[in-house]
């Protein structure tokens, strides 16, 4: 399981799952996943990255593997 703190910027952000999915194009179920710690690619990686607002510079924010 990868380490990350997607679910806390997604809450600080008051985004739902759904519409973080939305705004990055992936499935609820993936954010879902990816909260759990489960693996992903890096494509969809920088996609949430984007969705955020932030800059891929950004990712060990939120990506900590």
């Amino acid at each position: 399981m990868a380490k990350n703190n997607l679910k806390t910027i997604r809450e600080d952000m008051l985004l739902s799952k759904t519409e973080l999915a939305r705004k990055a194009g992936i499935s609820p179920l993936t954010v879902d996943r990816i909260e759990r710690g489960y693996q992903c690619r890096v494509d969809t990686k920088r996609k949430i990255i984007n969705a955020l607002g932030m800059k891929l510079s950004d990712k060990k924010k939120v990506f900590t593997d």
